[in-house]
């Protein structure tokens, strides 16, 4: 059943479409109604959500929350657009005419063809669409949301009308929803209103006249969450939401054609005028030599369909679908089609350090306060470790070095800090399976189970403080803090902050001493401290706190500046993925340059670096933070970022500058990310790649990959995709070319010279459709050469075929055109009939084409030198198409449609002889020429 708004008890607006319709109905709109009717109206709980019974209750009857997939077309649609090609409309009209001068066998030949090619056609498309489909579950959007009273992850599908849904920064609205309560929160609507700016949200109720752009108290399905957080109850799913009637009034949308299907579509189409124009040109000739106007006519038929590369379009869509079809077995979902072919042309990888660079298991491994360092044992979200004084910093706390302490005994600042850092606090920990999972920031998870080794009791803590105020961390911020009010006999509240050391610093005008007092602050001993952790590649965060009489404001228009107190530093590991070192290693072999840009410590940043190898680069201005970058000229700015190999502390505004100064600079840059912030250069890049894991819904939106386990080494893996795809796509053109000009060449030679014409259109068009399917798309499968990544990236301005390839394809060529009217005049001559020596001839392109494929399975090394079961795909093609020749010359049936006729063992070894040494002369010049990618 589709989706549509839920109106249990009272008379509610049919659709978002039908509010549109009757703006001045009477009815209540959500955004017309306070909270408590919304929720009465939708019969769920503003607080715990809708229970599991209802959820499936509410599923049979309202359905899924998806937007109807775009209606493609029937069968009868499907096929009719494989007519949409100018060699279809060529052939049609060939065979029209052939049909008006009495040859029909000829005539139904090519409508036969036609009718192949437009199955062929169909099949792939329907493939695609079941392949476009897969691939976009692999990247479905995730909701939190209370059922039951308790937070869970569900797929964005199973929401339904009257669920409560939990956002934060980085998520896509899921649905559309009637806000219940939020903390600044501010949603990107651009897709939906086209307001650039995002727009502040409030609870306040509207009028029932208010627009769409101006409903402050709803979020709408498809915007996107930009600051604070929020909930909100369902009120709309699927079809029924603005966005799905939006999606209603689209219509369908042209599919996006990559750069090189561009080209090969201009080189086609220019092909294919050039054609005619020759063919008709030899059709003239012919007539004024005094031929026969309908054998003319067949002549210049022949000469078109032959040069045509028809088999090209096909080849290039098969071979981009296997490319992305690989990429996703290697956790790369390819969700732009161009991207398919851009990444072949990459040359440097902007990657973010953190969950890319890094496992993004945080583990807080070492605490320092104003008395001193402490280490911490355990790794991972296990609870199991203790807090130790640290044999690297002296005594701690009055104790020896290694010795277990309990902060709340030995170091007030360090029992604030750890409680502070878990209170504000967003993530959560529980047990799965035999070990712990985390919900939330790596971080923060980290600093909760920091926390729980400390003895901190922080769940005590919230129930007598609850949380009544936040701000969220943002990229511009750089710290987060919440502010928790004590029970009325107290009359307090406590403002907690965490967050990079300098901007907490700023906040800060005293310190914490062990026994809870506060004192000056010596910033030069806290960024000493900060510094040393760093540099053993920690990250390091600073937590602070205020505490305020009640009434002292809430937290939005608190003055925090000056007034904090330090409790102290929690340094963590997050240890380098195993496979990064490599990946980066084989980047760099490949000519791609490999640059971190992070929001961590440069300290933290540049250890990081030199574990997975980028050390190698370090050197002067190697690595540069934000506030280096912003003292840079802008003359020489790109000149800079050019050397450098690490930046840290970088805003968002900085992402896209080094984008764009990269650019500049001629790269064919791919940048990672995964929060709010990154969407921006994610949109710059040629390359946009989002983390699928930890990703926000906004960087996933703007990216053009998206990597299902946030590992570099995927990246890499990628990159050396894209470029087989670009290598098997040029395979297929070195291959097909030479046929189809040799076939043209054939046929003008014969019309210029008068000459009986050696091959005819149908028995071209056998070989064009049968030698494609069977033996050119068998390149598409061919796998990855073994130098695949140590050869520099193409560069973007580079033609499709290199100098050495071309005249590759023209020696080929010649070789067919001598070879075939060498072996016909030769049949003729010995006493064969022209059927016979039309039949070798024939089979002389299917040979020379057989032998030439494996040739080219590499376009640098001889076919010797290959694995010769490293593509089973073309052995079977071949098989195939062997089958076909044999059908072709000796049953009675194709020898009448096709007028062919059998041939003797002598033709045979002549064929193949002529085959073996058009293979010689194409291995000579491979070892002389050198020529390849």
């Amino acid at each position: 059943m589709p989706a549509r708004e839920i109106r249990p008890r009272s008379p509610l607006p049919p659709s978002p479409a039908g509010r549109r319709r009757q703006n001045d109905s009477s009815d209540p709109a959500h955004h017309g109604l306070p909270v408590h009717e919304v929720v009465l109206l939708l019969e769920t709980d503003a607080a715990r959500g809708l229970g599991h019974d209802e959820v499936e209750r509410r599923r049979v009857q309202f359905g899924t929350n998806e937007l109807p997939r775009r209606h493609t077309g029937g069968i009868a649609r499907k096929l009719g657009r494989q007519f949409n090609n100018p060699l279809v409309y060529v052939l049609l009209a060939a065979a029209v005419i052939t049909a008006f001068l009495g040859e029909f066998l000829d005539s139904g030949v090519i409508l036969a063809v036609v009718l192949v090619n437009t199955v062929i056609g169909f099949i792939q498309e329907v493939r695609a669409e079941a392949a476009l489909d897969a691939l976009h579950s692999l990247v479905r959007t995730h909701a939190a949301v209370m059922r039951d009273g308790e937070r869970k992850q569900v797929p964005s599908e199973d929401l339904v009308p009257g669920d409560l849904v939990l956002l934060q920064a980085g998520d896509k609205v899921p649905a559309d929803l009637r806000l219940v309560r939020l903390s600044a929160l501010r949603v990107d609507e651009s897709a939906l209103t086209g307001e650039s700016d995002p727009v502040s949200k409030d609870q306040v109720v509207l009028p029932q006249v208010t627009p769409v752009a101006d409903r402050r108290n709803m979020l709408y399905s498809g915007t996107l969450v930009t600051a604070g957080s929020g909930a909100g109850i369902v009120v709309a799913i699927g079809g029924e939401t603005e966005l799905g009637e939006i999606h209603r009034l689209m219509g369908s949308v042209r599919p996006v054609a990559t750069p090189l299907t561009l080209k090969l579509a201009r080189f086609s189409t220019t092909l294919t005028v050039a054609i005619l124009a020759l063919a008709a040109v030899a059709f003239l000739a012919g007539l004024a030599h005094g031929e026969q106007p309908g054998q003319m006519f067949t002549a210049a038929v022949a000469l078109a369909v032959g040069a045509i590369p028809e088999g090209l379009p096909a080849a290039v869509t098969v071979t981009l679908a296997i490319g992305v079809r690989r990429m996703a077995r290697r956790r790369a979902v390819v969700r732009r089609l161009p991207v398919v072919e851009t990444l072949g042309s990459t040359t440097v990888i902007c990657s973010d350090k953190t969950g890319t660079f890094t496992e993004n298991q945080m583990t807080v491994r070492a605490l320092w306060t104003p008395s001193g360092r402490y280490d911490i044992t355990g790794s991972g979200y296990g609870p199991d470790g203790h807090i130790l004084a640290s044999t690297a910093g002296g005594t701690a706390g009055g104790q020896e070095p290694g010795a277990a302490i309990r902060p709340k005994d030995r170091d007030a600042a360090l029992y604030w800090s750890l409680l502070g850092g878990a209170a504000c606090n967003d993530a959560s920990i529980r047990p799965e399976g035999p070990g712990w999972l985390a919900r939330g920031d790596p971080t923060e998870a980290a600093m909760l189970v920091a926390a729980g080794k400390g003895g901190a009791r922080v769940r005590d803590f919230l129930a007598a403080n609850p949380r009544q105020g936040e701000l969220p961390f943002t990229s511009e911020r750089q710290f987060m803090a919440t502010l928790h009010a004590s029970t009325p006999t107290r009359g307090e509240v406590t403002v907690f902050v965490k967050g990079a050391v300098e901007r907490v610093l700023e906040l800060c005008g005293h310190e914490m001493d062990s026994d809870g007092g506060n004192r000056p602050l010596r910033r030069h001993a806290v960024l000493t401290a900060a510094h040393a952790l760093a540099d053993t590649g920690l990250r390091v965060l600073a937590t602070a706190m205020l505490r305020l009489p009640a009434d002292g404001g809430t937290l939005s228009n608190i003055e925090l500046h000056g007034r904090m107190t330090l409790t102290g530093l929690q340094a963590m590991h997050d240890p380098p993925r195993s496979a990064a070192a490599a990946s980066v290693a084989a980047c760099l072999r490949a000519g791609v340059g490999v640059k971190m840009i992070t929001g961590d410590h440069v300290r933290t940043a540049v250890t990081v670096a030199a574990a997975v190898g980028l050390d190698a680069y370090h050197g002067s201005g190697s690595a540069l933070t934000g506030a280096q970058l912003d003292a840079i000229p802008a003359g020489e700015f790109a000149n800079a970022v050019e050397r450098a190999t690490v930046f840290a502390r970088v805003s968002p505004e900085q992402k896209l500058r080094l984008i764009d100064a990269l650019q500049s600079r001629g790269h064919v840059a791919a940048m990672t990310g995964d929060g709010v912030n990154d969407a921006p250069a994610l949109r710059q890049a040629n390359v946009g790649i989002a983390m699928g894991r930890t990703g926000t819904e906004v960087a996933k939106e703007a990216a053009d990959i998206v990597l299902t386990d946030d590992d570099f080494a995927t990246i890499e893996a990628a990159v050396e995709e894209g470029r087989n795809v670009f290598d098997n796509l040029t395979k297929f053109m070195v291959w097909t070319l030479p046929t189809n000009m040799a076939e043209g060449l054939v046929i003008l030679v014969a019309i210029l010279l008068g000459a009986t014409l050696p091959i005819l259109p149908t028995q071209i068009l056998w070989i064009n459709m049968t030698t494609a399917v069977a033996l050119g798309l068998m390149l598409a499968f061919e796998p990855k050469e073994p130098g695949l990544m140590s050869r520099p990236p193409r560069a973007p301005g580079r033609p499709l075929l290199t100098l050495g390839l071309t005249v590759r394809i023209l020696l080929v060529s010649a070789l067919l055109v001598a070879g075939a009217w060498w072996l016909f005049e030769h049949e003729v001559a010995t006493g064969a009939g022209v059927a016979q020596a039309r039949t070798s001839a024939v089979n002389l392109f299917v040979a020379v084409e057989v032998f030439y494929l494996f040739s080219c399975r590499s376009l640098s090394r001889p076919a010797w030198r290959l694995r010769p079961f490293g593509n089973r795909w073309l052995i079977l093609g071949v098989v195939v198409q062997a089958a076909g020749q044999l059908a072709l010359t000796y049953t009675p049936l194709m020898n009448e449609l096709f007028h062919t006729a059998p041939i003797g063992t002598d033709a045979w070894l002549r064929i193949f002889g002529l085959a073996l040494l058009a293979s010689l002369v194409v291995a000579v010049d491979k070892r002389f020429r050198r020529t390849g990618f």
